[in-house]
């Protein structure tokens, strides 16, 4: 391609960029809200579509129709990033928003498991599926619509809003259940009320097609369609076009890995967490997850700005590498302030199982062994175990307290889970829900800024970093790809992954092993393969040859 295509595109007006950049981002937001409300919901979620009678198998199954829409994003990002490249940016994204609308209200409408069997979690699936095939051409789509339209020294700052949305979507769908559980009684809520979030997707899908259909092409897919330099094929361009395989490895794993597992963790992971191994109060997580996502939105619009004056690199570099560090200790300080009793009892009264066969299978509805049943008990509990002698009957130590299985008298898996919560009582151990005092909240809310911080840092900028990485003609699908492969399955897969990790290990803070482990090889591929120095649109790189227009 010629520079003249893009440089002659006309310049939006001021009035122009700010109508792209709110309906571009609230765009974003709806969209996100409607793919993170399944999350913010996962417990009830769990009980109405995928009952199991071990709890971590029904949050397991939830997670994992959580990760089926995430893995569908590459292929929705091949399928949208083509139509984007060929017939325009704006259409495309009005398709992905109307898509993701309408299932995300069908998971509102679907019958209980209870009611209609395996058709139910069969249904949700393929919704998510749907989802995740909108989700994959949304981003790029309004990544690239505002980048086309920013003026380059201000590229990073206004594509930012597109980042910040999608903390704001995580936003939206808080607020909405918030307010929801305000205004229906609990046990309503639980029985039917948590399906009104999905359904206001509707009205979230009408607006925001309101506002999207008052936009005009981006002026770059304009300029190109008027030269003739559009694409046959933008999908196998992307992986033909010279130095582009090298580009689409380090937007994937350099950019995209460690942007999106740092995401999760700081958000759905302190979530996660706080509401499971911390049991910490329902309402009180969510006003501390509100406020410290609603913070945290500021963040990276300051990080955008910031990447205008120094470059895109520096940011994303500063925040993997300030993850490694402080991952760990920001966690381990959130547990302390949120269930400090919960740490004093398990240093106190340290718990140990052994036994004949002492191996904990997260995905079996029942455990083959005795000392299997006992670590189910204890992962459903929340409470930290080391495994030792693995011979003998089963047993369960609870500090100085020693305990054979068949003293329990259990005769049923229910009865036995509440004899083992009776013997870890008597030790110390608390499971009421906890509402810890203001001034812990308080902190805890400071540390999850932290992690806001760590994932602004390392995604504040990235639209407009991607955006310059890639030819204008295959944009679209160039970046969407690796994005979305990224964010489908190292992001995506990270809730299961990482509760997986703690099922089996009995250790609350082990998941983030998996986190740390793509950041750091992300920070390696970042630190190797991202431009560095001040920002730049694709065309000043004198080593970019043109893509050829047409080619078959």
């Amino acid at each position: 391609m010629s520079a003249t295509a893009v440089t002659a595109a006309p310049e939006p007006s001021a009035r122009e960029i700010r109508l792209v950049i709110a309906a571009s981002s609230a765009g974003t937001v709806f969209e996100w809200y409607d793919f993170f409300i399944y999350g913010t919901l996962a417990a009830l979620i769990g009980k109405a579509f995928f009952p199991a009678d071990n709890e971590t198998l029904q949050l397991l199954l939830v997670w994992a129709g959580f990760a089926v829409g995430f893995g569908f994003r590459p292929l929705g990002a091949i399928l949208f990033g083509y139509l984007g490249d060929r017939l325009g940016r704006k259409y495309t994204f009005l398709v992905t928003v109307t898509l993701m609308g309408v299932a995300t209200a069908g998971v509102g409408l679907i019958p209980e498991a209870a009611v209609i069997g395996v058709a139910a979690p069969a249904i949700v699936i393929f919704l998510r599926i749907l989802q995740g095939l909108a989700l994959g051409g949304e981003y790029g789509g309004a990544a690239v619509y505002v980048a086309e339209h920013a003026p380059p020294e201000k590229r990073g700052f206004y594509t930012s809003f597109i980042q910040a949305s999608v903390v704001g979507g995580f936003v939206l769908s808080i607020v909405v259940v918030v307010a929801c559980r305000a205004f229906i009684p609990e046990d309503d809520f639980a029985a039917w009320g948590w399906r009104v979030p999905f359904l206001l997707s509707l009205i979230l899908l009408g607006i925001s097609l309101w506002m999207r259909l008052k936009l005009s092409e981006s002026p770059v897919f304009q300029a190109m369609k008027a030269s003739g330099e559009m694409v046959k094929n933008p999908f196998v361009e992307s992986f033909t076009y010279p130095g582009n395989k090298k580009r689409i490895f380090v937007a994937l794993f350099g950019i995209t890995g460690v942007l999106t597992t740092i995401w999760y963790t700081a958000f759905f992971s302190g979530m996660s967490f706080l509401r499971g191994p911390m049991r910490v109060d329902d309402t009180t997580v969510e006003m501390v997850m509100l406020i410290s996502a609603g913070i945290s939105m500021v963040f990276y619009l300051l990080v955008g700005r910031w990447s205008d004056r120094i470059g895109r690199k520096t940011p994303i570099i500063l925040g993997a590498a300030a993850s490694l560090v402080l991952l760990f200790p920001l966690f381990w300080a959130i547990g302390a302030l949120a269930n400090p009793g919960l740490s004093a009892s398990a240093e106190r009264a340290p718990v140990v199982v052994s036994g004949e066969g002492c191996t904990y299978d997260p995905f079996a509805s029942k455990q083959a062994t005795e000392c299997g049943r006992l670590l189910a008990d204890l992962t459903a509990l929340g409470v930290a175990y080391d495994v030792a002698d693995p011979y003998g009957s089963a047993r369960l130590s609870v500090g100085d307290a020693r305990t054979e299985l068949a003293a329990f008298g259990a005769a049923d898996d229910a009865a036995q889970k509440a004899a083992v919560q009776s013997l870890l009582e008597q030790q110390g151990y608390d499971f009421a829900k906890q509402t810890p005092p203001l001034a812990s909240i308080l902190g805890i809310i400071a540390l999850l800024c932290g992690l806001g911080l760590l994932s602004a840092l390392t995604y504040g900028s990235v639209a407009a970093l991607l955006a310059e990485m890639f030819p204008p003609q295959i944009r679209y699908s160039s970046m969407s790809i690796p994005y979305h492969i990224g964010a489908g399955y190292l992001g995506g897969f990270l809730p299961l992954i990482a509760s997986y990790i703690v099922a089996t290990t009995g250790n609350a803070y082990a998941g983030l092993w998996y986190t740390w482990g793509v950041v750091a090889f992300g920070l390696l591929v970042a630190w190797w393969g991202i431009p560095g120095g001040k920002p730049r649109d694709f065309e000043a790189s004198t080593d970019n040859p043109p893509v050829a227009p047409n080619r078959p």
